[in-house]
């Protein structure tokens, strides 16, 4: 306490202290007097000692150590994916991480794109390219709650994007963490962070495809406010450009502020998004129902409207707080709340004649759609001794009420069209409503407790153990008047069980069991009501695999899997009825190998690389037994590289290459057709330089270096989607 603030506190009571009686010293102790003297004379004239660094220095510090690690490909793991600041090395699940870096190298354009370093993921129905529909381990689909933001889930269709700092994958069921939940994981994009110290950077960049062009603006500036802790940041985003097909423009703006607290012993952080977007409502392509194979068409050439397109706007707020009791004990709270409205017209091909190249048509139209999600949470971690063993454990409870509404369904029918000599503008918007097809409703509501203990019997040694015990309610069903085709409730118990065996500091063997739980549910008669007695999708999961982080430098894990999966969902296109209708098979299974690396290999090379063998088929069906699941690759792997020069040139280049492969996936659950295996090459190149005193980053990138014509995913015949056509950019960054 300072002498100021002891003068002003309250006057204690007169206090008379006797000195003790002084003990006789020997004789030379009056010889040493002179130099005891100097000595607390020199103490008085020496320098004091340094005040301790502030916030704002400490931060510095930090960041100078952290960028060196960034430009490496080092993968980091945020304490929100495994509900904890813990090693990749003493938990036994495995958590793969896109890094900061590599998305900075990359410029990713969406999700799925970032995804490709990751193994075992492909993509599936992504809404004609408006929602984020990633597949892990052969389970996933659009929409089903596997998309997180700082570890809580979001519902907005698109993800990705500028205050996006690094995204995360936590693999295998995630149900005891998560709740409701496919048994493939899930995946967790984390948000850049307001930082103590001053800075930020502009970016300015224009992209081709060659006619078509356009381009984007980024700001994303942050520091202190005051010297208490407090501190800002803000990023803002905006794009147009031509969409890479003959017609077609993709717009987006993007605010996303954001407030932090840093205290001795508490930490605040509250962040919130605006977005505003419009984008093509593509379908792609069609494939002939008698060769099996693309109709023989430009890839550039659609087979829809001009007018076919989705616009709306997002918002998502968070809020958390951590707090630290003492050196073992912290408590988190935590809430999320995510909205998005949005309107889309959306003509789609229902038939194509695989002689005439004719195209039966459907107007359709979404009018009045809002997705949103409220969710909180809250757990206390820390860890106590028993018996001379360490437990680290993990409790706490979370709360989820999420709502999918769709309120006016156009459907209409179109003029013909022929795919070979197309003849765009004839056919205006849809505008005919269907009462029956509207209000299409689903309401999902959960609660639940989870638990998770670490037994540390050794050093070397652990178990793990835990369960989460939920509660929920679902309603689903359209039409006005409404009628329900999902109506059920119920609880389950998800246990967790594991063993961690760390063979030295930088490797460790791990084995897990964990199960989940997501309730079947359709907002469409398909000639069958689901209530109570509708049994949930329940997955089981055997995994045993090692990680390694050496040096700090270069991690990685290897995971051999077994996940069966029963009372599955099946959707499947009916050509009589030109819809995708659903129903529940018996069981599924997946099985597989995944590979994954990242980090320095030199002082020079930087790596990051995947490889996955995923088997993924029905076990028991009424018809496709033995069917291997709808757009999952036997193979996936990526491969990609950079050479940091360093000190050799006048500023600092970095150059970097790779590739994504994805083999041969089905292309429906009747497994009637198959989308071919496709390789698509990238590289880049930036020099950091200055502009008298400010950092200048120059970036050029080639996405798709050969231009190759792929299809990523299928929801039929008719609807195929397309991967990019090669893109150039060149951005310029400003540093401040």
């Amino acid at each position: 306490m300072s002498v100021a603030n002891a003068q002003s506190s309250t006057a204690l009571p007169a206090v008379t202290v006797e000195s003790p009686a002084q003990a006789r010293r020997p004789a030379r102790a009056a010889a040493t007097a002179p130099s005891r003297a100097r000595t607390v004379a020199a103490r008085r004239n020496a320098t004091p000692p340094p005040a301790p660094p502030t916030p704002t220095e400490r931060a510095i510090a930090a960041a100078a150590t952290k960028y060196e690690q960034i430009l490496g490909y080092r993968a980091m793991p945020n304490a929100t994916t495994l509900r904890g600041a813990t090693s990749p090395l003493n938990t036994s699940q495995v958590v793969n991480v896109v890094p900061q870096q590599v998305i900075s190298d990359q410029r990713p354009r969406n999700l799925d794109d970032a995804l490709i370093n990751i193994s075992g993921i492909t993509q599936t129905n992504t809404l004609a390219g408006t929602q984020d529909a990633v597949i892990r381990r052969g389970f996933g689909d659009n929409r089903d709650g596997s998309i997180m933001r700082n570890g809580m889930p979001i519902v907005q269709g698109r993800s990705f994007n500028p205050a996006v700092e690094s995204i995360e994958v936590l693999k295998g069921p995630a149900s005891l963490l998560y709740g409701i939940m496919d048994p493939g994981g899930i995946v967790n994009t984390i948000s850049k962070r307001p930082e103590l110290y001053q800075h930020g950077e502009v970016t300015l960049e224009g992209a081709t495809y060659g006619s078509r062009s356009g381009g984007n603006a980024t700001i994303d500036i942050t520091g202190p406010l005051g010297k208490d802790g407090l501190a800002y940041r803000f990023v803002g985003y905006g794009i147009n450009e031509d969409y890479w097909r003959n017609f077609g423009t993709r717009k987006e703006t993007l605010y996303a502020p954001s407030l932090a607290w840093y205290g001795d012993t508490t930490t605040v952080q509250i962040n919130y998004e605006h977005r505003d977007f419009y984008s093509p409502f593509d379908r792609g392509t069609a494939f002939n129902s008698v060769t099996k194979a693309p109709f023989a068409i430009p890839a550039t050439r659609r087979i829809d409207e001009p007018y076919n397109s989705m616009w709306g706007t997002s918002d998502l707020i968070q809020a958390s707080v951590d707090q630290k009791i003492n050196e073992d004990w912290k408590v988190y709270a935590g809430y999320s709340y995510n909205v998005e409205t949005y309107n889309a017209a959306q003509l789609r091909n229902t038939v194509v004649n695989p002689t005439t190249g004719i195209a039966t048509r459907s107007n359709d139209g979404t009018y009045g759609a809002l997705t949103s999600s409220s969710f909180g949470t809250a757990y206390i971690q820390g860890g106590f001794w028993i018996g001379g063993m360490r437990n680290e454990v993990l409790f706490g409870g979370d709360a989820q009420y999420r709502v999918i509404y769709r309120k006016d369904l156009v459907r209409q029918s179109a003029a013909n069209f022929n795919i070979f000599d197309p003849v765009y503008g004839r056919q205006l918007p849809g505008t005919t409503v269907v009462a029956s097809d509207s209000d299409q409703t689903d309401k999902l509501d959960t609660q639940s407790l989870f638990f998770q203990d670490t037994l540390h019997l050794t050093n070397r040694l652990a178990l793990v153990g835990g369960v989460r015990y939920m509660t929920f309610d679902q309603l689903a069903g359209r039409g006005r008047p409404f009628i329900a085709n999902t109506d059920l409730s119920g609880n389950k118990a998800l246990p967790l069980g594991g063993v961690i065996l760390k063979v030295t500091d930088e490797v460790s063997l791990y084995a897990s069991y964990t199960e989940s739980l997501k309730p079947n549910s359709t907002i469409a008669p398909n000639g069958a009501v689901f209530d109570s007695q509708t049994k949930p999708e329940e997955g089981i999961s055997w995994e045993t695999g090692i990680k390694f982080d050496i040096n700090k430098r270069l991690s990685g894990t290897v995971a051999l899997y077994d996940i069966d999966k029963k009372n599955v969902m099946l959707s499947q296109y009916n050509t009589v009825t030109t819809t995708n209708e659903a129903r529940t098979a018996a069981a599924a299974r997946s099985r597989g190998v995944e590979v994954d690396v990242t980090g320095k290999l030199t002082d020079s090379w930087s790596i990051i690389a995947s490889y996955a063998y995923t088997d993924a088929l029905l076990t028991q069906d009424s018809q496709y037994t033995g069917n291997h699941l709808q757009n999952v690759a036997l193979n996936t792997g990526s491969l990609y590289l950079v050479y940091d020069f360093g000190s050799m040139l006048p500023g600092r280049l970095r150059v970097g290459a790779g590739a994504h492969y994805v083999g041969d996936r089905p292309g429906d659950a009747a497994n009637s057709f198959v989308l071919p295996s496709y390789t698509v090459a990238d590289a880049f190149a930036t020099y950091e330089t200055k502009y008298q005193t400010l950092p200048v980053i120059y970036q050029f990138n080639i996405k798709n270096i050969f231009d190759k014509v792929y299809y990523p995913s299928a929801v039929s015949l008719p609807n195929v989607a397309l991967g990019d056509a090669r893109r150039f950019s060149l951005a310029a960054t400003v540093k401040f």
